[in-house]
């Protein structure tokens, strides 16, 4: 099952993308779930990250789809966008964004059929890490993508989850060998940050979930560095 999202405030659009994907579900015998919003603000309002892909217009009334993109971007890391416009020169400024494709208005069948391909593909093929976190009565199986941070205190760590807190003995230099495919990098010495879930840096701080962590002067470069080559794409 893929599901996508379609925000566009022309309806006749709306129609041809809603054919489009019946079609490309029936030929590539795909299972699509489809949602369609007539503005960007009416899917930043009350937004929860359930899509695995996103075709937004950029020109709309109310909140135009740079914005909302920026905005869905704090809230969901790892949703596939892709620009719907008619203008290619909009569609580039979606690097900030970390937008994997963008389609030119009037829409052709075949190059909305690849740039969905390719997608798709992407959602296959790539492979989540898990942790095995030791807890009193067992112990819980941690996608990696559901870390905000790891924080390291008196030989405990204590892992920031998007749903808990767990806490357990060991070392961040043991979980940077095991997570260093997966886009994490120390901010100071007591915290090693999902670069997924970075909200925002202010000034020596990093927003990570609803967290504000410190980013010591001399992690900072290499931090900021990390942070870069993952939002423009290079990891």
């Amino acid at each position: 099952m893929v599901r996508i999202a379609v925000v566009d405030d022309n309806a006749s659009y709306s129609s041809q993308m809603k054919a489009f994907l019946a079609r490309y579900a029936e030929e590539k015998n795909e299972e699509i779930e489809t949602e369609f919003f007539s503005d960007g603000l009416f899917l930043v309002e009350n937004y929860q990250a359930r899509y695995d892909i996103i075709f937004m217009d950029i020109q709309m009334k109310m909140m135009d789809g740079m914005e909302a993109a920026e905005k869905i971007r704090r809230m969901d890391p790892k949703v596939i966008l892709i620009f719907v416009t008619n203008y290619a020169q909009y569609a580039i400024k979606g690097y900030a964004v970390r937008a994997l494709n963008y389609v030119l208005k009037p829409i052709n069948y075949f190059d909305f059929s690849a740039v969905l391909t390719e997608s798709i593909e992407q959602i296959q093929h790539k492979v989540e890490t898990f942790l095995m976190v030791r807890q009193p009565n067992g112990v819980v199986r941690v996608p990696a993508s559901d870390i905000y941070y790891i924080e390291s205190s008196n030989h405990t760590l204590i892992y920031h989850t998007v749903k808990k807190v767990l806490e357990t003995r060991g070392t961040l230099k043991e979980l940077e060998e095991k997570l260093k495919n997966c886009h994490f990098s120390k901010c100071n010495n007591c915290y090693l940050v999902n670069l997924e879930q970075v909200k925002r840096i202010e000034q020596n701080q990093v927003v990570v979930g609803t967290d504000a962590l410190a980013i010591s002067r001399p992690k900072k470069k290499a931090f900021l560095e990390d942070l870069t080559r993952y939002m423009g794409g290079q990891n």
